[in-house]
Order: structure tokens, then sequence, then C-alpha cells
């Protein structure tokens, strides 16, 4: 790694030691270390606010309307403790970043020009404990198929009506299919919403024009005047100034925020084309392909039709195990409803929102129609390529907002990494470097498609990303057969995302914003609801689909990402509480029975878990934890599912878990996929990691070079760092009194050692907190019981040089949490709670570079989980390694 520069590339200021570069294809730290980001987004549930999950229709039109309800409170609560547990969850799982979407409806729902101030303080209080964790940040300005009101989220309602259409006649003519409407408003069953049949949207009228004009209004709806300027500078300055004001607001509040935690501003979330680009309008469009077909598909010509209230005959399209397939066609009657405003209606918007609209802006009528794109008596299609273009979209129409973007963004957090986001899948535009100077993160996302959709791990796939990039001359050579190739194909379409950044944008990091899989799989047959309940809680496909994806972003790709997604709020009945969808990787309803509730054991729990920090992250300021009773939840609140006695009020105390390990696992979905070791920082660059979870064995190799040495002015020495979760290497000793017999009964051992947690009264603050020696508990009581086992492991166990370079066992530390051997071919290790820190020599400029490697196992082999996940006790008889015997007579002694 080239030294890292003093001066910051985007301002000439020195960097503070806590400083993140973005250089030579990494995240890179001070010391000049390489920096690897795995986190999650949180939140899906910040898509609506507070008790407005997607499947409710009532009061949906009319509070919007009305100015809109606050989103304070997504995505966690932070007066009650809860959100605490799940940050301290989140970090146990080894995160050590965050995806923080927020929408534009949040910020401006009240009407144009009206900011929620209120939110953005409490968005300041959220990053402030999420900070208090030791979390990275980046900031998501997130849509989906525009808006709520379209069907996914993003934007205000009050946005749609400035563009001229009416939402509420959107189900009428499938211009929109919004969950709480489906099939009709009047007999609603959004229940039976199919899965993912809101990203269709993007393919219907209402997305396709509201793009348009959001991206290029001033070249295709020149007649749509809005205020005095043009509706795609109306729309783009309210979303880019709204944001702006959240980013000015955090800077005058809370400017420690500010890189310490907050590294960056992503650019607008999933962004669409529209119309831009469609070649013919009168046809369905083979560079439309990444659009999904499912249900009533029409092509723009027939939509433009529909939204005039006239009938049409349309394709009709499922989605099966081969992907889409046409199933003949079906007959779309709106009976005459328009999704075009009524001018009579308009007069009623203009006096609640002040706007005033250009008189050349016919309203009741299409827009395109109004452009000349088709004739609305004889139906003719006057310019058939009206949208057609000869440049990308990327290069015309969205690098020039992202300029602007960056532009506001920028005076407020001058150091801002900015992520690159363009359309999924698309490639992105090249950047001038005025524009970038230096602060860049490429960051597009990826779903395993086939699984998504069909809600299925299935034994084929194709190699989605192959088609789209024109890499096969024919779809059927993209198949993939056998779970071997499935993973192999994932991993080289992640390697293609990967080798954009270089190729186009240059010599910076990747990370890929949004990766996961449904946990609904199979008619939720994990949740019991088919088979007669015999799949309860066994999620062993999520996990083959999930550890596909996480396994291709391990590996030489060296990916950094975040998960889609961590929802404190998600249940099996509605998911995700968005359309259906269910990719939380923890839910409610998942919690064990046996959970206790209502421990006073919080506030030292916290502690301990805030004291481990990030690498690079400078150490928390002292924080004095207040009292459980400041922690705890005083009124239990509804549960989120009548199928699950569980409420979220028992999940704001830890105290009820048996240890770090029952903590770490209650309620995650498919955990062994997730909770994943990796390299957190590295003395060199990163060749190649691997975890294999079936064999609890950890290997990571590392290319080390003259350039790689800590600078003379660095005093520590800085080594590299692994995530060693507890997840995956825990000891017996820490499993033995939450074994469950193969039935899933716990069988509890009552001669299991437990260690307990300070008093709630001692004192204790995130940087006072030793994490070698807690201070037993006052009560004594087994029921308060200890997070801090989750940093409290200890294995200290330096490592010698091996002067031949052979791998060398070094002896495993007899440590009654984690049960390891590892193994290093140079240097010496040691472990601090879930961390292993590995120091090695740096070679000389003469001797070039070279690879390292270490090898980490958890000793006696893999832990025996049963199928609801919980562990079981070792047959009696069955052999154990000579080193987890010496450990435990070495335990004896101490």
């Amino acid at each position: 790694m080239p030294r890292v520069p003093t001066l910051s590339p985007a301002t000439g200021a020195s960097v503070p030691h806590h400083y993140v570069h973005t250089t030579t294809g990494q995240f890179v730290d001070t010391s000049g270390r390489t920096l690897i980001f795995r986190g999650v987004n949180l939140s899906g549930s910040s898509k609506a606010p507070l008790g407005e999950q997607s499947q409710k229709l009532e009061d949906f039109w009319e509070n919007a309307e009305a100015g809109g309800n606050s989103f304070s409170g997504r995505p966690l609560n932070v007066d009650d403790g809860s959100a605490d547990v799940h940050l301290a969850r989140l970090r146990g799982w080894g995160f050590n970043m965050l995806r923080f979407p927020v929408t534009w409806e949040a910020l401006e729902h009240a009407g144009p020009g009206q900011y929620d101030f209120e939110f953005m303080d409490y968005v300041i209080r959220v990053l402030q404990k999420c900070k208090d964790y030791g979390f990275r940040i980046f900031m998501d300005p997130h849509q989906d198929v525009w808006s709520r009101f379209t069907g996914g989220s993003g934007a205000p309602l009050w946005t749609i009506y400035a563009c001229g259409m009416n939402p509420r006649n959107f189900t009428a003519g499938r211009t929109h299919m919004l969950h709480c409407e489906w099939p009709s408003p009047d007999a609603s069953e959004p229940s039976a919403y199919p899965a993912m049949m809101w990203s269709t949207n993007y393919g219907r009228l209402g997305s396709q024009t509201l793009y348009t004009m959001f991206f290029g209004g001033r070249d295709f709806a020149p007649k749509c005047i809005i205020d005095g300027v043009n509706i795609q500078d109306y729309l783009q300055d309210h979303f880019i100034t709204a944001f702006g004001l959240l980013a000015d607001r955090i800077r005058e509040r809370a400017p420690e925020l500010y890189d310490a935690c907050i590294v960056g501003w992503d650019s607008l979330n999933e962004p669409a084309e529209g119309l831009i680009g469609y070649p013919d309008v009168r046809e369905p469009s083979n560079e439309q392909s990444a659009q999904l077909k499912k249900g009533p598909f029409a092509y723009p010509a027939q939509s433009f039709k529909l939204g005039m209230g006239q009938p049409q005959t349309v394709e009709n399209w499922d989605f099966g195990g081969f992907g889409p397939s046409k199933k003949g066609t079906v007959t779309i009657d709106p009976q005459g409803v328009r999704a075009w405003l009524d001018p009579q209606d308009d007069v009623k918007y203009t006096a609640r929102w002040g706007w005033k609209r250009d008189p050349g802006w016919t309203l009741g009528t299409c827009v395109w129609a109004l452009h000349g794109v088709w004739d609305i008596a004889s139906g003719e299609v006057l310019v058939p390529n009206y949208f057609a273009r000869e440049t990308p979209f990327t290069a015309d129409y969205w690098r020039p907002h992202w300029k602007k973007w960056i532009e506001r963004i920028r005076p407020a957090h001058p150091e801002s990494i900015h992520f690159v986001q363009p359309p999924v899948f698309a490639l992105p535009p090249p950047l001038d470097e005025a524009d970038t100077r230096g602060r860049v993160c490429y960051a597009p996302h990826y779903y395993d498609g086939l699984t998504l959709v069909s809600r299925h791990w299935n034994w084929y796939n194709a190699d989605a990303l192959g088609v789209l990039r024109g890499k096969y001359s024919a779809p059927w050579q993209a198949v993939k057969i056998g779970e071997g190739a499935i993973r192999k194909s994932i991993q080289e379409q992640l390697t293609v995302l990967k080798d954009d950044c270089p190729t186009i944008l240059g010599d910076y990091p990747s990370l890929i914003g949004e990766i996961g899989i449904p946990f609904d799989m199979d008619d939720r047959w994990s949740y019991g609801y088919t088979d007669n309940g015999k799949g309860l809680g066994n999620y062993k496909n999520q996990q083959k689909a999930l550890d596909a994806s996480l396994n291709a972003c391990d590996g030489s790709n060296a990916l950094n990402y975040t998960l889609w997604t961590y929802c404190p709020d998600n249940s099996h009945e509605w998911g995700d509480g968005w359309n259906l969808e269910d990719l939380s990787i923890w839910s409610v309803d998942d919690l064990r029975s046996h959970r206790k509730p209502g421990s006073d054991a919080f506030a030292s729990h916290a502690a301990v878990v805030r004291n481990h920090e990030a690498p690079g992250t400078p150490p928390p300021e002292p924080v004095t934890l207040p009292g459980s009773s400041a922690l705890n939840l005083a009124a239990v609140l509804p549960s989120p599912s009548s199928s699950n006695d569980k409420t979220l009020g028992d999940i704001t105390s830890i105290g009820g878990w048996d240890n770090a390990w029952d903590f770490l696992t209650d309620g995650a979905r498919a955990a062994a996929a997730f909770v994943r070791p990796y390299p957190m920082a590295i003395v060199g660059v990163p060749v190649h990691w691997e975890l294999n979870a079936g064999k609890a064995s950890f290997t990571f190799t590392v290319r080390v070079s003259a350039e790689d040495a800590a600078p003379e002015d660095d005093e520590c020495n800085p080594p590299t760092e692994i995530y060693v979760p507890l997840v995956h290497f825990a000891s017996d000793k820490t499993l033995m009194g939450i074994w469950a017999d193969d039935d899933g009964e716990q069988n509890e051992d009552k001669n299991s050692s437990r260690t307990a947690t300070p008093a709630v009264g001692q004192s204790a603050t995130a940087s006072q907190v030793d994490l070698s020696s807690m201070p037993p508990s006052n009560s004594g009581s087994k029921d308060d019981l200890s997070l801090h086992k989750l940093h409290h492991f200890q294995a200290r166990m330096p490592g010698t040089t091996n002067d031949n370079s052979e791998v060398t066992l070094l002896a495993s530390h007899a440590d009654p949490h984690l049960a390891v051997d590892v193994r290093v071919s140079d240097g010496r290790w040691e472990m601090t709670g879930q961390t292993l820190r590995w120091w090695y020599r740096v070679p000389s400029r003469e001797e070039g570079s070279v690879e390292y490697k270490i090898e980490v196992k958890r000793q006696g082999g893999p832990i025996k989980l049963n199928e609801l996940g919980r562990p079981v006790r070792r047959a009696s008889g069955q052999s154990r390694s000579w080193s987890a015997v010496c450990s435990d007579l070495l335990d004896c002694f101490s």
C-alpha cells in the first residue's frame, strides 16, 4: 500500500486519525491499513412512517394529503432502550458499517418547502447512538419506484400531483399496483399481493412518467412549467434541498458525527430511466429487459391509452422457476378513470401547496399526448422514437443530477465519500476528477434475482448480469446447473461489478450497497405455515442461498457490503412491512420461547459492546450510562404479529439471555451465513479469504510489501485485525448451559458455570470497562446474565515467528468462551473478544512482496445444531480433539 497522504485530497486539510481514505482501490486508514467494511442497511422499516406499513389502506390517502405523519421512530426507538439492544446485536455480529436509508417524504412530507426539522433532530440522535457503538455510516437517500403512493417508497405525495397525475386513480388502469389496494381498493386483500409485484411498477405509466420528468423534463416535457421552472428543475431542486438541509443540520448540531461516524453520502437509491432511451413506444423493448415482467404488462403506447381511461388488451406474464413466461393476454378496462389530474381538482392542490402552473400545461390529458407523442382521439402514435437516445442515460441525465447532488452535500460535509450508484446493473459513466476529488466509492447493488422472485433456492440459476451485459449469444448459455456452478457464477458476477470501478471510475473502492435473500421461501415453510409446521424455525435453504451470495463477496473479490436489511419490527405475517418483502436477517417472531425478559443488567452490557470500536475509529468519549430504569421500556408495546406472543417490549433488555451466543443467535435467521469472519483492518492487500461454515474453518491470505510498513511516526505498530465470530467458534463450555436435545427442547446444564454482570448501580462508562476482569454482580442471580462475554474471551496467546516460513500450529489459550486453533505462516497473534490481532514481518524492498496465511479452526469441529438452530450436546463417547481436552484441563487448574 503506498504511503497514505496526511492531507485531504478534497480540501487540502490535515486528516484526523479516524480519517478513511479511498485510494488504490481500497478503503485505507491513516496507518495505511486496508479496511474492510461489512454491515447492514438500517433499515427497510424506514420506508414508511410508524404505524403505516404498506398493507394498511385505512387513512392511507387522507393522512398523506393532510400533510403526512412523522417518520420519527424509524428505524429505532432511542428512548426505551431497544435501540441499544439492536445495535449491540449488530455490533456483536461483527458489523462495522451501516447504510442509513432516509426518504425524501420523511423530510418534506407536509408540502413543498415545509421541512420536518424535528425528524432531522431525531435522525441525529439515532446517528449519535450508532456512533457510540463504533459504526461507520453512509447516508442513503432512499426510493423505490418513486414513492409509497406509486407502490414503492421515497418521494412525498405532493410530487405526484405537482407532475399533473392523480395517484388515487392509478389502480384502475394498472398505472401502478399498490400493496394496500391489491387487487382493488374496494376489495383489498394485501396478504395475497404477489412476491416482487411492486418492482413491476418500474415499467408502468406512473413511475415511467415521473422518472422521465425528474431526470429529463427539460428535453421531453418542456411544456411542464411550474413555479416558473421546468418540472425537472422543480423536482430535483426540492429533493436536493431537503437532503441538503439534513446535511446542514448534522453539521450545525452534531459536527462530531462527520468523518468519525458518517463517512459519506450515497446517491439516489436505484434510480430508473423512466422512458428515456426507449426506442419505440409501440413495442416491448429488449433494452428494457432488466424490467421484471409479472402480471399484466403494457408497453408504453398501451399504457398511455390506459392512463386516459381506455381499455386495452395486454400481455399477461408469470414468473416461474425458469423466470418470466408469457401466459396469454388480459384485458384491462379503467372504465374511463384517468391517471391524469383533473383541472378542477388541481385548484384544491394549488391552494394547499401554493404552486403555479404555466398556462401551456394542459391538465386532465396525457402529458405525452400534450407533447405530440400520440393522438388521443385516433390512438395513433405520432412519434414512436420520441424517447430514443444514442448516448447512455447515465451520461446525459444521471451524471448531471449526481453533480448537482454532490455540489449541495459537499459544503455541509466537505470530506464526504460520495457513493456512486447508477441504475441497477447499468455501467457507471466516467466522472471528472474535479467532481470526485479523490473521495468516491462505487456502490452498485446485487441480488440473486431468481431466488429473490421465485422465493426458492433452486438447483439451477442464471447469470442475469451476463445476459444484460451481452455476454451470451443465447439466453440458455447463461443457465447454471448445480450449487457449485451457481456459487461460482454469483462470484463471477460480483467480480464484473467490482471491475466496473477501476475500468470506468478510477482506482477507488467498491461496496455492494444492497445484497440479501428472502426468508419467506417456499410459502413460508420456515414459519410453520405449510407441511404441518414441520419447517418451523428451519432456515437451511435460506442459509444456502445467503451463503452463496456472501461467499461471493469473500474470496478474491474481497468486497465491502451492507446487507439488506435489519428490521426491528419484522414479523412472519407482514415481513419487513413493505410490499410483503421479507429480507430482514432478524425477526421478533423468531425469538425463542425460553427467552426471559426484564433483567436489569442492560447498562453494563451496552457499555461493554460500545467499547469495542471499529478499526480506524477513535476511542469513544466517556459516556456515563443511565440506570436500567431509564433504558427499559415501561409499557409493553403491541406485537406486530398475532401469530406470536413475543412483543417489542421483550427486546428492550439484554438480561434475559443465557449468554452471548444465546443473545447473538436468538431471533437471527441463517446467522451462520451472515455472521462471517473477515479481516477488518489489513497490513497489506487481501489476496483471498474463505469461510467453510461446515467445517468451522476460516483461512486468509495477505500480500505484504515494504510499502506496508507503518509510518515512522506511528508508534502503535498496528496489526491486521480479524473478526472471529462467537457464532461459529464458541466453546463447548459457552454452549453448555443451552444445549438442546434433538427434539429442540432446551436441556439446561445445572452445573454449568456462568459469569454474572456488574450490578446496574455500579459505575461504568464506555471507556472505563475492563474487558479482562468484570466484577461479579451483587445479586448473583443466574438471570443477571452477561453480554460482556461478547468481548471477555481474553484468549491472549502470542505466537512465534516461523523462520522457515512453514505453517506453524500455535497452542490455543484455555478460554472458556472461544474454542480456536490458529495457524500462521509468520508472526504472532493474540485475541481479545471476537478480534484476532496478527503481527507479521514487513519485507524489505529488496525482497519484494510476500504472502502470509492464517487459518482459524474451531476445536472439536463445527458446532452441532438441530433443525431449529439450537446447539446440540455432543453424543456420549464422541471423540474430542486433544487440544480441546487440554483446554478443559487447563481451565480446571486456572
